[in-house]
């Protein structure tokens, strides 16, 4: 399980280290895709064929269903880690996600998610005051956090 909130820079050459509590259950080869709110996705390859599996399943005559299909898989690059744990982000998804030099890298469970530190700041102080409502409405009352 992926979580924690990691701070790191990318490079010139669109560069950024993975944090290395992440490393080994990432693997050495792993996908990183376009995600929801201008920000990547990082799926190991078992999470990332999971992922497949559950949209290969979603009817293709289903507009909804080809519209994401479309923006998340062509968006999706497979990355290797080099020696010094970094990854190499392709031109594309740097422009999505509005890379610039600070980012953060989150866990959110099943996936990483990286972020520009001016959008993932922007997203988190928009949204901290309404964690309170937003666990009561998807949290039963036999669920304890």
């Amino acid at each position: 399980m992926y979580i924690g909130e990691y701070h790191h820079t990318i490079d010139e050459k669109g560069r950024i280290i993975i944090p290395a509590k992440f490393r080994d259950e990432l693997g050495s080869e792993f996908i990183v895709t376009r995600g929801i709110e201008n920000c990547l996705f990082v799926y190991s390859m078992n999470n990332w064929n999971t992922i497949c599996e559950k949209l290969n399943s979603l009817p293709f005559t289903r507009k909804d269903a080809r519209t994401f299909n479309r923006f998340f898989m062509s968006g999706a690059t497979n990355v290797e880690l080099d020696k010094q744990g970094r990854i190499n982000i392709s031109s594309p998804l740097i422009n999505y996600a509005n890379l610039k030099k600070d980012c953060v890298v989150i866990g959110t469970g099943d996936r990483l998610e990286i972020w520009s530190k001016e959008d993932w700041d922007s997203f988190f102080n928009s949204n901290k005051d309404s964690m309170s409502d937003i666990a009561e409405n998807l949290f039963s009352e036999s669920v304890s956090l």
